[in-house]
């Protein structure tokens, strides 16, 4: 099913590796709060929200790379309208803390 040109499959792949990037990131990083490495600017809800937020949607670039090296080209289409609209949503729900 991976192996096929599709844009719903794009859709599909660029909704859940960020979501489940974003579990597996917070994890890790209650996992290094809890032996405290981490400083206590660094624990505030905000920033570590917006921070895991932002790396859980990158994580969207290493299935684009390897679809375009298959040159998949409605499959990246897919993936990038799926990280467009999480942007969107984190620059919705941030745009206080940002601006």
């Amino acid at each position: 099913m991976l192996e096929k040109d599709s844009l719903i499959l794009g859709i599909l792949i660029g909704l859940a590796i960020p979501f489940v990037g974003y579990a597996l990131i917070l994890t890790l990083f209650e996992q290094i709060a809890a032996t405290d490495w981490l400083s206590s600017e660094t624990r505030t809800i905000s920033f570590r929200s917006r921070t895991i937020a932002v790396l859980a949607i990158c994580l969207n670039i290493i299935p684009f790379k390897i679809y375009q090296r298959r040159w998949y080209h409605s499959t990246m289409r897919g993936i990038i309208l799926a990280t467009l609209i999480y942007v969107v949503w984190w620059l919705i729900k941030f745009s206080g803390d940002i601006f």
